[in-house]
């Protein structure tokens, strides 16, 4: 595994174009140690390898959502009939980029 370095953090910052203080630097490097120090723990399980990776620890139902049933979509023309610009079967929209 690569060591965790202020010059890779500072690396990984400068590549996701955004910044920190050396304060925050620091803490953010002693929170890695720490999470290595975790990983490392829980790589000595033995018999760990034989266990799939969990997604989500509970089961869970999902009980609300509806069944699908199928419809007629709304025509176009009813779909535009509100808008208050169209151009080319589109809704036209302000621009709000300079």
């Amino acid at each position: 595994m690569k060591e965790i370095n202020l010059d890779v953090l500072k690396d990984a910052a400068h590549r996701l174009l955004f910044d920190m203080s050396e304060e925050e630097y620091e803490t953010l490097l002693s929170e890695f140690a720490m999470l290595t120090k975790q990983m490392e723990t829980i790589g000595k399980i033995e018999g760990l390898e034989d266990y799939e990776p969990m997604t989500f620890p509970f089961d869970c139902e999902t009980t609300y959502l509806r069944e699908d049933e199928p419809v007629t979509p709304l025509r176009r023309e009813d779909a535009l009939s509100n808008a208050g610009s169209v151009l080319d079967n589109q809704i036209k929209l302000p621009k709000v980029v300079g």
